[in-house]
């Protein structure tokens, strides 16, 4: 059969009758095809890249200089906020940078923050953040927090009279190598016919009381460049302490002239140094010393290359993000997803020191950082951290953020992993990341402690350090068939033989390999965990002997409604509610039908009887009259 065959038969059948009942029936089939497919397609439209289409040349240009953060959003690696609104699906999680040493929001009145106690939590009156403007014309802004390079991104597009948009680029960070420093690098394009004046601005001093001001030189690049030199005492709380602190930041020019089709580059260092705590009778002594330091620091970085500082920075940053965890994602209502979780982890290291990496770190501090490291017995005692709602608190303000990182320092100190905080950043990454799944070392081997119950998610461990030659990667996996959790173990590296057994190692010991390994998750009485991984085979066959149990089987599988819960957001499983609520609908709908033609049925009848006893009526009248 041709295709013009097909076209007149086509043809044939949309020119002829459509029965009522064909009709319904094709309208029932989309019904259900839209149901069923139409929330997939909602879905698919909703993660489209924005274009900006259809807007002004701001938007556009803005969705186009977000466009190459998309795909890390989606994973969860960059957050991402409009500014003075937010997109409904955006969280105001803070922008915030910081390195252990210092801090600071992205807020242009935001003060520096230095350490007190546990946190960076106390401010220093000086705001150090730069904003260009545009004089008397709109913008379009986002920011962009990226967690695996440590930098914050602010994305301008500022209208202009000609209808071209004028694009500005920040990058904020604090270094990581270099934890003195503060960098700020902006870039502003000018796409337009003409050249174009914009405004610069940093708030600088703010009310600081004891702070003193004076402007020194400096020669490097393409000559001689003016900074200023901010020096005082910052009162420690509730103490009769000071901290001594000096800044030297670059005097930031109060204009750029942008050319025609070019673009302009400033490059804002602040060097930051001060003390720990001391008698505020002896803060003119330390003065001098704070005051050296914080030069030196900023000579060595303005004579290098920003580039190269920049990438050194973001390799440190990935290099903590090499270890991770992933949970996949919940529709249940407050459930913990992934966003928060990475989130936490970011503002967490961002206020913990990396002195593995710092260049000021000898030999021997590194070799005593990495012992640290690789001694973790003990580390994690308690439930899992998953759990902990104080933990997971809004990281909406810098408030929030001091309390939720405080909690968790002082949750890992407490709980075993005082060893690893005491490491820094590095350490601190691998307790969180056993802490989310009650992994605990002890006595020579890795325990895997949560409660079988508690597996109703997909979770993946990345690169869990067992000491420092071998990585683990761990993950647990609901089954679609049954809704039962197996185990995965795989070695990420490894620099000997490693073994596991799961729940009263009753198996023989099985050899871990780069390819994953399964275990069944089996519950216990009294209960214990649910696999053991060691090095040491013979140590592995021992504890069977060792984990006294009463009774030891299959965990069973978790409740359908507990599983859809969290993968659909409601308990009708797979299908959305909206499917079950269209249903019923039909369903009355099919009814009143039907009653309505009983109704007519019985009706029409009642009308014919009565039209043929008046039809015989009339017959016997004109019979009568006839006769």
């Amino acid at each position: 059969m041709d295709i013009n065959e097909v076209i007149k038969r086509a043809k044939r059948v949309l020119d002829g009758y459509i029965s009522y009942r064909k009709l319904v029936l094709a309208v029932l089939v989309l019904l259900v095809i839209l149901l069923y497919c139409g929330p997939s397609i909602f879905r698919l439209v909703l993660h489209t890249r924005p274009t900006g289409l259809g807007e002004d040349a701001a938007s556009r240009s803005l969705a186009m200089r977000l466009d190459r953060f998309w795909q890390a959003a989606q994973d969860q690696d960059v957050h991402i906020m409009h500014l003075p609104t937010r997109l409904p699906e955006e969280q105001s999680y803070l922008p915030y940078v910081g390195n252990g040493v210092l801090g600071v929001t992205l807020d242009h009145d935001s003060p520096i923050y230095i350490r007190s106690g546990r946190t960076l939590s106390l401010p220093v009156h000086f705001r150090p953040i730069a904003l260009v403007s545009l004089d008397g014309q709109e913008s379009h802004e986002a920011l962009v927090t990226e967690y695996r390079s440590g930098i914050v991104h602010r994305l301008q597009s500022w209208k202009q009279p000609g209808g071209a948009a004028l694009d500005v680029m920040y990058q904020t960070y604090a270094h990581r190598s270099l934890p003195s420093l503060l960098l700020q690098d902006i870039k502003v394009v000018n796409p337009s016919d003409q050249d174009t004046l914009v405004e610069v601005e940093q708030m600088g001093l703010g009310d600081w009381p004891s702070a003193t001001t004076s402007t020194i030189k400096l020669v490097h690049g393409e000559g001689e460049h003016q900074y200023t030199l901010v020096t005082g005492a910052v009162d420690v709380p509730k103490t009769n302490k000071v901290i001594a602190v000096a800044i030297v930041t670059l005097r930031v020019p109060s204009s750029l002239q942008v050319k025609s089709r070019m673009s302009t580059t400033l490059h804002l260092v602040t060097s930051v140094n001060y003390t720990d705590p001391i008698p505020s009778k002896t803060y003119l002594a330390y003065k001098e010393q704070v005051v050296q330091n914080a030069v030196a620091v900023l000579k060595s970085a303005v004579t290098g290359n920003i580039r190269r500082m920049r990438e050194d920075h973001s390799k440190v940053w990935q290099e903590l993000w090499s270890s991770g965890f992933s949970i996949s994602h919940s529709k249940a209502e407050n459930a913990l997803n992934g966003d928060l979780i990475n989130a936490t982890i970011y503002h967490v290291l961002s206020q913990a020191p990396a002195p593995l990496y710092q260049v000021s770190t000898s030999e021997e501090q590194r070799n005593s950082i990495m012992r640290d490291i690789a001694y973790a017995e003990g580390c994690y005692g308690g439930h899992q951290t998953l759990q902990a709602e104080k933990l997971w608190s809004t990281l909406n303000t810098i408030e929030d953020v001091n309390t939720v990182v405080g909690l968790w320092m002082v949750t890992l100190e407490k709980q075993g992993c005082h060893q690893l905080v005491r490491a820094g950043a590095n350490g601190i990454m691998q307790a969180m990341i056993l802490s989310f799944g009650g992994l605990r070392f002890k006595n020579q081997h890795l325990e895997f402690t949560t409660h079988p119950r508690d597996l109703h998610r997909d979770y993946y461990f990345r690169r869990v350090s067992y000491g420092n030659a071998t990585h683990l990667n761990l993950s647990v996996v609901v089954q679609e068939e049954d809704y039962k959790a197996v185990i995965h173990a795989a070695l990420d590296r490894s620099d000997r033989n490693y073994y596991a057994c799961d729940a009263g190692c009753l198996d023989p010991p099985v050899e871990l390999k780069p390819e994953r390994q399964t275990f069944p998750v089996k519950l216990t009485h009294p209960l214990t965990a649910l696999l053991y991984i060691t090095s040491d085979r013979a140590h592995m066959e021992e504890l069977k002997d060792t984990i006294h149990v009463r009774e030891i089987a299959l965990a069973p599988a978790h409740e359908h409604h507990v599983i859809a819960m969290h993968r659909h957001g409601h308990k009708w499983g797979g299908l959305p509610t909206i499917f079950w609520l269209t249903i019923i609908a039909l369903i009355v709908i099919f009814h009143l039908f039907l009653i309505k033609l009983v109704i007519n049925e019985y009706c029409g009848g009642g009308d014919i009887k009565m039209r043929y006893s008046q039809l015989l009526k009339a017959q016997e009248v004109k019979i009568s009259a006839t006769a």
